[in-house]
C-alpha cells in the first residue's frame, strides 16, 4: 500500500445563504498523517465528505495523487475514489463478524489473505470469527480502520475517530491508531475539535474557523507560533502582553526579545504558560512578580502571578518546587513566544 498527495484547491460549499467551506486550500503529502482542526460547525466534516465524494462542492477542485476527482463539470463517484472512510460511529454491520465487516469493500468474494493482512495490521489476529458487537469500543474502531484499509486506498480519511471513546482509551488508541497508518504508509486526513489529538497524532494540523483555514503548519508551528489571536487561544492558553518593536527587538514587560519580520510599533507578545519562567533569581531584566494563586495537578502546577503593572499572567511548571500564594519571584520569558501587531 502506498499513499498518494492530496490537493485541494479553492473547495467551496454553500447550503442555501450559509457558507460551509470558504475557499479551502490544502496540501497533505503522500505518506502523512494531517489533522483538519476547529470547532464545531467550521466546515471540517463539509471538507471531507466532498473529498470522499458524498458532497458535491459548488466550486474547487480535488486531486489524490495524479488523479482529479472534482473540477469543472468532471465528479466522481465515491466508489471509484479508491479512498478509505472511517466514520465516526465506525458504521459496522452487526449482521457480520469482525472478517465480513473488514471484506465488505472487497466485492462478493473477498481475498481471505487480504482479511488476514490488514487484521494483522490492526492487532486484530484472531478475532475474525467474533461477531463486532462483542468487541470492546477501541476494537470496533480498529475493526473500521481495518475496513478502510482493506482495499488498499491512496487516502483514508476518518472522521471524529476518537470522539466515542473514554478518555484512558482514546489516549492509548491515538498512538496505535498512527503507528497503524504509518505502517500502512497511505496518506491520511482526520477531522477533529480536539487540539491534543490534533497535536499528538499529526504530521501536519491544518486549523479551520468559519469555512476556511486559518493557519497550516507542523504541530510544533501551529502551538508555538500561531498565526493568528484566533489560533492561539483555540490551541490552548495563551499569555498576551503588550510590547513595542523596534530594531529587531521587542521590549515588553518581561524583558527584551529579538525579532524577525515585526513592523516596529506596538505588538502583542503571545506566550503560552509553559514558555513563563519563574525562579527565586533570573535574567538581569527578570521583573519581580508575586505569586496569588497555584493550581496543582500533580505532575505541573499553573502559577498565577501578578507582575509589577498588575497584570496577571500564568506560568506552567513542573510539580516541584510548589509555590504557594504570596511568594515573591522573578519571572522571564523561556521558550517559544510569538509577536503580531497590536490589535
Amino acid at each position: 500500500m502506498s499513499g498518494a498527495p492530496l490537493v485541494l484547491s479553492g473547495l467551496r460549499k454553500s447550503y442555501g445563504d450559509v457558507l460551509a467551506v470558504a475557499s479551502v486550500d490544502l496540501a497533505v503529502e503522500a505518506g502523512t498523517i494531517c489533522a483538519l482542526l476547529g470547532p464545531s460547525g467550521c466546515g471540517k466534516t463539509t471538507t471531507l465528505r466532498m473529498i470522499a465524494g458524498l458532497e458535491r462542492p459548488d466550486a474547487g477542485e480535488i486531486s489524490v495523487g495524479d488523479r482529479r476527482l472534482n473540477g469543472p463539470g468532471e465528479f466522481v463517484p465515491p466508489e471509484r475514489r479508491r479512498i478509505g472512510m472511517v466514520f465516526q460511529d465506525y458504521a459496522l454491520f452487526p449482521h457480520l463478524d469482525v472478517a465480513g465487516n473488514v471484506g465488505y469493500g472487497l466485492g462478493r468474494r473477498p481475498d481471505k489473505r487480504r482479511v488476514a493482512e490488514v487484521l494483522d495490521l490492526v492487532g486484530l489476529r484472531g478475532e475474525a470469527d467474533r461477531p463486532v458487537h462483542e468487541l470492546s469500543g477501541g476494537q470496533q474502531q480498529r475493526v473500521a480502520l481495518a475496513r478502510a484499509l482493506a482495499p488498499t486506498p491512496e487516502l483514508v480519511l476518518l472522521d471524529e475517530p476518537f470522539s466515542n471513546l473514554d478518555a484512558t482509551l482514546r489516549d492509548r488508541l491515538r498512538s496505535e491508531v498512527r503507528e497503524i497508518l504509518a505502517d500502512a504508509g497511505v496518506t491520511a486526513l482526520f477531522v477533529t475539535h480536539d487540539q491534543a489529538e490534533a497535536l499528538s497524532i499529526a504530521d501536519t494540523v491544518a486549523v479551520m474557523n468559519e469555512g476556511r483555514i486559518e493557519q497550516i503548519g507542523s504541530p510544533e508551528e501551529v502551538y508555538s507560533r500561531p498565526a493568528s489571536r484566533w489560533v492561539a487561544s483555540f490551541l490552548g492558553e495563551i499569555e498576551v502582553v503588550p510590547g513595542d518593536a523596534s530594531n529587531g527587538a521587542v521590549e515588553c514587560e518581561l524583558g527584551s526579545l529579538r525579532v524577525e519580520h515585526v513592523n516596529e510599533g506596538p505588538v502583542d507578545v503571545l506566550i503560552r504558560p509553559e514558555s513563563v519562567a519563574i525562579g527565586l533569581s533570573g535574567p538581569q531584566d527578570a521583573p519581580a512578580a508575586e505569586v496569588v494563586s497555584r493550581r496543582y495537578y500533580g505532575h505541573d502546577q499553573l502559577v498565577a502571578l501578578r507582575l509589577p503593572s498588575g497584570r496577571i499572567i500564568h506560568s506552567r511548571r513542573f510539580g516541584f518546587p510548589a509555590w504557594h500564594e504570596g511568594d515573591r519571584v522573578r519571572v522571564w520569558i523561556d521558550g517559544p513566544s510569538d509577536v503580531l501587531p497590536r490589535a
